[in-house]
């Protein structure tokens, strides 16, 4: 029989020729497939079409739902079973047994006993003896719970397996991700048609671009969007809009910036879901997912990636002119360390513009009034950069040794402070060990009352609990700093990228350039110096990316 048309069906309601409609209801899961016919598609219409056919319901129609798990009710036929009940065109619903209803108990109690009783529907669960017209059956409830019973442990044993698979480094995720196509062994392989266009969304977001920015500019070059791809690929029209099959959305740039796979790594267990009812995925914090390096290849190199994601830690915010500040979420204060932003206006000329520290801008009385011309920046930090990298590519084993002495230096310093906080912790532990030792002597004596007693040794085990955390906090840090290295090899490759050059651009910026930290101007000799620290990518400051911009008052004055 075709699909019925409900709206034309509900017209005639009121024709009494019209018989009384009878649903046929089957549902198969994957996991229900694994039973074998007992529980085919065309096993259930066999039982139900010949249980219609003997009790002579002639007015009857199949309502399939194949390959839907029973836990939800968000399926297809299903629901336009009940919009049929709620039309009043079908009275009567058979189902070979309660499971195939569904096997979430208090969902199929709420239809079966609840709505269908609502409505009048005549409801029949052939194989387990359940007529609604012949008085309720004591034994449905326990069935429903049994079936529900069934499907948790089904989905803990699928739990159970697919966590085995991820710990041991297979990918557990069933969809390749943008730019990947699933090999026949299961592994990724670089998809050639859309590799290309992951590698573009990253080197936008080098170039200084933001998210929607980079959406727009996909849309503009009309190239199709993943989920335009996915259903030209394999019919899935889950995340296909037809009308706009080009048109980029900025959430679907900000995920795929943020994938690991681009890497080359296999990452298991990015989401996760409350329970086997809650069929929504939640995203899993980094520390409880596993990563797998270099179990295919890379897309993105991970100079660019780590450059990438420092410009998304620290988002620029929109101005009201059409372009950021060239140096905007990358320059901060000395003193509080907060951002400086870019201060400029249609009434405020070029020279004039200025980055000026965030907590001074909100009027919290939390910094002093720092600022730097933006032009004065821009010629102090190109100059740095033509020296760096010239120094840098042209004496290459000059400049790793010079990174690695400074390297060594400061972490040594760093070391021998931290070591020393340590050491004086756990002296004031032991210290406390003796004293809590001693006011139970004294207790116990009688020297000191309980009451007191409980008073001083709760604060003072307090303090040392305290001061363990502290501890260990300090014996990570130190093991952190011993074992830090720098990577020379990735700023040179960046640099080799930036042999010549003018003028400065976002992308060189944010490549070669991890933050900018701007200190007071300091006027007391009749000038106003102030000194500028440069950290570059990769390598930290070094010793000559420490500049200072000199300017008399007289000329500030004049300007």
């Amino acid at each position: 029989m075709n699909a019925i048309n409900f709206e034309s069906m509900y017209s005639c309601r009121n024709v009494l020729a019209l018989d009384a409609m009878t649903a046929l209801y089957c549902r198969l899961s994957v996991d229900d497939a694994n039973d074998g016919d007992s529980n085919s598609i065309q096993n259930q219409k066999k039982i139900l079409l010949n249980y219609a056919q003997e009790n002579g319901y002639t007015n009857y129609q199949f309502f399939v739902d194949d390959g839907y798990s029973g836990t939800t009710f968000e399926r297809p036929d299903f629901k336009r079973m009940i919009e049929g009940i709620k039309a009043g065109i079908i009275k009567r619903v058979i189902i070979k047994d309660m499971s195939r209803f569904g096997r979430d108990y208090l969902q199929v109690g709420m239809y079966t006993e609840i709505m269908f009783a609502e409505y009048d529907i005549h409801f029949i669960a052939v194989n387990d003896g359940v007529d609604s017209q012949k008085g309720e059956n004591d034994l449905t409830p326990f069935r429903n719970l049994f079936n529900e019973w069934y499907a948790r442990d089904c989905s803990k044993k699928q739990r159970a397996v697919k966590r085995m698979k991820g710990m041991a480094g297979e990918r557990i995720s069933t969809h390749a991700p943008y730019g990947y196509l699933k090999g026949e062994d299961g592994k990724l392989v670089v998809d050639e048609e859309t590799a290309p266009v992951v590698k573009l969304i990253f080197d936008l977001c080098v170039q200084g671009l933001g998210i929607g920015k980079i959406a727009s500019e996909l849309t503009r070059r009309k190239i199709p969007t993943p989920g335009t791809v996915e259903f030209y690929r394999t019919g899935s029209k889950q995340h296909y809009c037809p009308d706009s099959e080009c048109a980029w959305a900025s959430r679907t740039v900000g995920t795929l910036l943020s994938h690991k796979e681009y890497l080359g790594h296999t990452v298991n267990f990015k989401t996760y879901s409350k329970s086997y009812k809650f069929k929504k995925r939640l995203p899993n914090p980094e520390d409880q997912q596993m990563v797998f390096e270099n179990t295919h290849e890379a897309i993105i190199t991970q100079e660019v990636w780590d450059t990438v994601q420092r410009i998304r830690q620290h988002r620029r915010r929109n101005q009201k002119q059409d372009e950021p500040g060239l140096f905007s979420g990358m320059l901060y204060c000395a003193d509080c360390g907060s951002l400086m932003y870019l201060a400029r206006g249609v009434s405020i000329s070029r020279e004039q513009e200025r980055y000026c520290c965030g907590n001074y801008r909100k009027r919290t009385d939390s910094c002093s009034k720092h600022y730097i011309r933006a032009m004065v920046l821009e010629e102090l930090i190109l100059d740095n950069l033509k020296q760096t990298v010239k120094f840098a590519t042209e004496h290459e084993n000059e400049f790793a040794q010079c990174i690695m002495k400074r390297t060594l230096a400061k972490q040594q310093e760093g070391v021998k402070t931290l070591q020393k906080m340590l050491a004086a912790k756990e002296h004031r532990i032991k210290e406390l060990d003796g004293i809590i030792k001693k006011l139970y002597e004294d207790n116990f004596s009688g020297k000191l009352s309980d009451e007191r007693y409980m008073i001083f040794s709760r604060e003072y085990e307090d303090e040392q609990h305290t001061l363990k955390s502290e501890v260990e906090e300090l014996k990570s840090q130190i093991e952190e700093q011993t074992s830090k290295v720098v990577n020379i090899n990735s700023f040179l490759t960046v640099a080799k990228k930036y042999t010549s050059f003018e003028t400065l651009t976002p992308g060189m910026l944010h490549e070669l350039i991890e933050k900018i930290v701007v200190h007071e101007g300091d006027k007391s000799s009749g000038h106003r110096i102030q000194k500028i620290d440069i950290y570059y990518s990769f390598v930290g400051d070094l010793e000559t990316s420490h500049v200072v911009a000199q300017r008399t008052l007289k000329d500030r004055k004049a300007a």
